[in-house]
């Protein structure tokens, strides 16, 4: 007999970035299954790539859904910052015909997946042993460059959400402070995003052309890589060596910023493809390099994430916490209930 409640189950799951998104169902607690990906030119909007990912897997009865983004969440208009969508969530949840649209920023949906990623999914580079009940740094180059941590709460985690990846670059030798002038005089504010994401890829690349007084060619970032990574041009290996080196700084800067001493996590789509020659770059040496602070950062264990599908775990367990019946708040108004993680948007 119906209930007249919406149905628990399957829930709808999302990770979308500047390039893709990738769908999924959840279909008990912590099952997730038919899992797919999407090209984000393929669809004028948001609704219409959820509608065909339905429509593909033959969901016909869905009632709650969470979908991390790439993109800051300031109320309920979306404008996304690396892909041509634009929509209102209320909208989008009312067009689909769902209970439930919960939104948040792709890289914090990441950090809330950290704690359940299987051991055999990261990838140790340096570092002694995480220390229990400290904040974890995560930080990771895509289309754009993605910032967050998680930090203990309450007997558990609070993920934060937050612009990380537009705070300013500063070069830290000769050669940098070339690239900075180059990227200054063509974009103004340098920002690490600027650098450290696939188009920063190219950048570099055509950056350290104009320094050597070489044609500046226009080559793709998977181009870049791959020439990097056989050797066979030694400007692209320069590339894939700064870029390690500058994500390196960045990253240690977020470990000293968050004092992340249970481990810095290394996301994004560019680093798991650069595997072989980023555990011997720059990297680590960049990380470590703060001066008095070096023995500090030396003991701090970086991952890199190597899951196929690393935040849809943490979008599931952002829409479960959503979904669990609350206690009643207390009549004592110093006390206040139980909120959800922040950066969502509740729809």
């Amino acid at each position: 007999m119906s209930t007249g409640l919406p149905e628990a189950w399957p829930r709808l799951l999302g990770d979308v970035g500047g390039s893709n998104a990738r769908f999924a169902l959840e279909t008990a607690p912590g099952v997730i299954e038919d899992i797919l990906t999407l090209s984000n030119d393929r669809y004028p909007t948001l609704e219409d790539a959820l509608r065909d990912y339905l429509a593909q897997v033959g969901a016909r009865r869905v009632a709650h859904a969470a979908i991390g983004i790439a993109n800051p969440l300031n109320g309920d208009q979306v404008a996304m910052t690396n892909c041509h969508w634009t929509f209102s969530i209320e909208a989008t949840r009312r067009a689909l015909g769902l209970t439930t649209l919960l939104l948040l920023n792709d890289f914090t949906a990441l950090a809330l997946a950290l704690p359940r990623l299987p051991r055999g999914e990261l990838s140790r580079i340096g570092g002694g042993e995480p220390r229990p009940d400290s904040p974890l740094a995560l930080i990771g180059p895509g289309t754009g460059l993605g910032v967050s941590a998680l930090v203990p709460h309450a007997g558990g985690w609070r993920a934060l959400s937050g612009e990380g990846g537009h705070t300013s670059f500063a070069p830290a030798d000769e050669r940098e402070v070339g690239i900075w002038r180059y990227v200054s005089a063509r974009f103004g504010h340098v920002s690490h995003e600027r650098l450290l994401s696939g188009s920063g890829l190219s950048l570099l690349h055509r950056a350290l052309c104009a320094l050597d007084g070489a044609e500046e060619l226009d080559l793709a970032p998977a181009e870049v890589s791959a020439r990097g990574l056989s050797s066979a041009d030694a400007r692209c290996r320069e590339t894939l060596e700064i870029f390690c080196g500058l994500l390196g700084s960045a990253a240690g800067n977020l470990a000293l910023t968050l004092g992340a001493r249970g481990g810095v996590y290394i996301g994004g789509g560019i680093v798991p493809r650069l595997s072989g020659f980023f555990e011997q770059s720059p990297f680590r040496r960049r990380f470590e390099d703060k001066g008095r602070m070096s023995a500090y950062l030396a003991d701090i264990p970086v991952y890199l994430i190597t899951s196929a599908y690393p935040a849809l775990p943490g979008v599931a367990a952002h829409l479960a916490d959503h979904l669990a019946p609350r206690d009643p708040a207390p009549v004592d108004t110093t006390t206040h209930p139980r909120g959800g993680t922040a950066g969502d948007m509740h729809a």
